[in-house]
């Protein structure tokens, strides 16, 4: 059974940084990544990382957020650095299986105070 775990929100200021991790358990994955909710705001792509590394990234986050991923422990990180309040959301991570479906997480809460 496929398993993912989100840690590291929080409530930070603006300008300061974050750094989320994601473990994946019960299969290989391929594609890992990380989309985000606001109140009353549909969820959104934020960034996504292959098993070899290429990462890309929503135009609102690029330079600030970097995504990276270590396969050994199913792992992959997004370091969130000079947030701002419009980032403030539920972070959920994504994992997707060389078999089955999209995992998810069960999002972790990231709180900019302005």
């Amino acid at each position: 059974q496929v398993q993912v775990v989100e840690s590291g929100g929080g409530l930070v200021q603006a300008g300061g940084s974050l750094r989320l991790s994601c473990t994946a358990s019960g299969s290989i994955f391929t594609a890992m990544g990380w989309y985000r909710q606001a109140p009353g705001k549909q969820r959104e792509w934020v960034s996504i990382i292959t098993r070899s590394g290429g990462t890309n990234y929503i135009d609102s986050v690029k330079g600030r957020f970097t995504i990276s991923r270590d396969n050994a422990k199913n792992t992959v990180y997004l370091q969130m650095n000079r947030l701002k309040p419009e980032d403030t959301a539920v972070y959920y991570c994504h994992a997707d299986p060389t078999r089955g479906s999209r995992a998810w997480g069960q999002g972790t809460q990231v709180t900019v105070s302005s």
